[in-house]
Formats: structure tokens, sequence, C-alpha cells
């Protein structure tokens, strides 16, 4: 197992590269600690991929290092770094048994016949493998193929960590939630450093103890769901994820009150004090979850129009108009919604401000 520290990476693709537009990777700087199971999560093209083939030494940095418990292993290729890569496209040998495809890693290493039965018989009983052993690989199903992938990296006990590159994508629904249960037992039994790239926010958020959000080559925010959920520190952050995501209006503060057109929205006395002291463009941010939708106004509630409503069997997604602007509230199935106007009110401890993007801190 290993600590993966990065350190101040950033990579170009650009032979002579001159601004930040011409670097994949802008920089990079955080610790995976010995043992943690994250997620790099975040859209196609925003650095994800490119990141995980610095830590595994596929791609070697433009600038920065990568360290190993402490060891510089920028240069070293990904053979020398005891780390397993699971692809989206399982990496097999069809023509070969599960068993000789688990035992090819030891094989490779000169460990003894005895000591490989006993290595592939304990992971293929944790990976539910056992009954197709003696089967040829080309024979089986996509999920089947997925966990034999996974077992040549776990079947190591040199491995330092194992990285994941979108390794569901071709996989169906239920065989996703099966895989992504199996993969949390694993990492639990094992304690071994798993790092998951996806784009997908369940698949993050159900297995990572601590996800990396990346945007446009920056990683933007870590922290656990919850974290990312309720305290988004950059507006791409309350935008991706949820669904739907986080609502965003652009507004002016005076006192401590939020002014979107003629709505004013009442900030707690900390979130409006900071907000003063701030430069930038200001947003208000809310969750649809935590914004409320009511028939008659109350003190502090602002008038929106309703826009549609979309019935999602246990709440509703109720689309809103305020001010010109377009907002969405997720309302429970037992609650009565108006037909025409409802009347907004926005928690306090809910709501939140933010300048260029960034969460007002």
């Amino acid at each position: 197992m290993a600590r993966i520290e990065l350190h101040e990476i950033a990579h170009s693709y650009h032979r002579k590269p001159e601004g930040p537009e011409d670097y994949a990777l802008k920089r990079i700087h955080n610790v995976w600690e010995d043992g943690g199971a994250y997620a790099l999560l975040g859209p196609s093209g925003c650095g994800k991929t490119t990141l995980l083939n610095i830590i595994s030494g596929l791609v070697s940095p433009t600038k920065g290092k990568v360290l190993y418990d402490g060891k510089d292993v920028s240069g070293l290729p990904p053979e020398k770094r005891n780390i397993a890569q699971v692809f989206q496209f399982p990496v097999l040998y069809d023509t070969m048994s599960v068993f000789n495809n688990l035992a090819f890693p030891l094989r490779n290493r000169g460990m003894s016949e005895g000591n490989i039965k006993e290595r592939v018989l304990e992971v293929s009983e944790i990976l539910e493998l056992t009954p197709f052993l003696n089967k040829k690989a080309a024979g089986l199903a996509a999920d089947a193929k997925q966990k034999i992938s996974l077992g040549r990296g776990l079947v190591r006990n040199d491995v330092a960590a194992i990285l994941f590159d979108e390794p569901l994508t071709v996989i169906d629904p239920q065989m996703k939630w099966e895989l992504r249960r199996k993969l949390k037992e694993i990492h639990e039994h094992l304690k071994l450093t798993f790092i998951y790239v996806t784009h997908d926010q369940t698949e993050a958020l159900t297995f990572a103890d601590k996800v990396a959000v990346m945007f446009e080559g920056e990683i933007v925010q870590i922290g656990s769901p919850q974290d990312l959920f309720e305290n988004p520190e950059h507006r791409f952050v309350g935008y991706f994820i949820g669904s739907p995501g986080m609502n965003f209006l652009d507004c002016t503060l005076e006192g401590n009150t939020a002014q979107i057109g003629d709505a004013g929205i009442v900030l707690d006395e900390e979130t409006a004090a900071k907000g003063r002291k701030a430069e930038g463009k200001l947003q208000l941010g809310i969750r649809p979850m935590y914004l409320e939708v009511h028939a008659e106004p109350v003190n502090g509630m602002v008038r929106a129009k309703i826009k549609g409503i979309e019935d999602l069997g246990s709440y509703r997604i109720v689309t809103l108009g305020l001010a010109g602007k377009t907002l969405k509230a997720a309302v429970p199935e037992d609650k009565p919604i108006p037909q025409d106007e409802a009347w907004l009110f926005f928690p306090p401890q809910w709501t939140r401000l933010f300048a260029d993007g960034w969460l007002i801190k």
C-alpha cells in the first residue's frame, strides 16, 4: 500500500506550452492517504484520466513530482510503481482460463505454483469467481470480465494502489450496483489505496470516502459526499453534484438582503457580512431540496411563477420563474403545489453566497 502525493503537478500536451490555456492539468497539489478510497469526478475533458495516468506512470508530468510514501517516482514506469490499473474495457487473455488469467501476474514474478494456487483461490473467492476458474475468459459476461481484470491487481501482494479508469461504463445498471457493492467490500477487507475515475456522480458518491471534483484541469474541491452536497466550494461542484443541481441566481447585496431583481432574500448575518467584503460577481446558491414552495405568503418569502412540474414518484421537481430567472425546487409528493404562482422561502442555513464562482467563506 502507498501514500501518494502529487506535488505541484501540471501537464500540457503541447511541446512548448505558453499560458494556462495550453495545460490539460493546471495545478494539482494533494495527497491520497494510504488505504483510502478516493474518486476523481468530473465531465469528459476535465483532466481525470490524464491525472490518473500521471499517478500510474503512463504519462510523465510537464511540471511537478509524484511521490509514493515520500519517494519520488516521477521518472519510473508503471511496472516499477507496483500499482494495478483497471480500465474501462477489461484487458484479458481471452483464450486462457480465468485461473490462468489471475495467475499470470504471479507467474511473471516467479512465484511457486503452490503459492499461486493458494492466492488465486483466495482472490477468486473474494470476487465470486470460483465457479468460473476453469472457463475461458472469452465466454464470460462483461461484469465477470471486469472482475477478472480487478482480480489481476488484487492477486499481487506487493500492489501499492489500484487505479480504476471508468471501470463500469460498459456494465448494465443492475450489475453496476453489484460491482460497486463488491468494490466497497474489497476495500474494507483489504484496505488498499483505491483511486476511481468516473463522470458518474452516483458511482463516485457511493464508492468513495473522499471525492475530488475536477473542472477544467483543476481539483476544485475534495471532500466527503455530504461536504460536496451541503457546502460546495465552487459553483461547478454545486451544479455537478445533485440532480437537479444547485440553483444559482445573480444578485447584489443591500445590508443583509440579497437582491434578485425586485425580490429580496434575507441572508444570515455572517454570510451577508462576508459577502459585503467579497470582490467579484455575486451569486446566491441553494439546493432544490432546501428551497421551500408555499401557497400563501409569510414574512421573508418572495413571489414566483410556476413554469412546470415533473412527477418523479416520491417527490416532484417544480420549475419556477423569479425575476426573469429560472430555478427548481424539489417538493415532497404529499405537499400541495399551487397552480400558477407560489411563494418561495430560502432558509438562511441552506442559502450560500458565491463570488466569481467560489463560495464565500
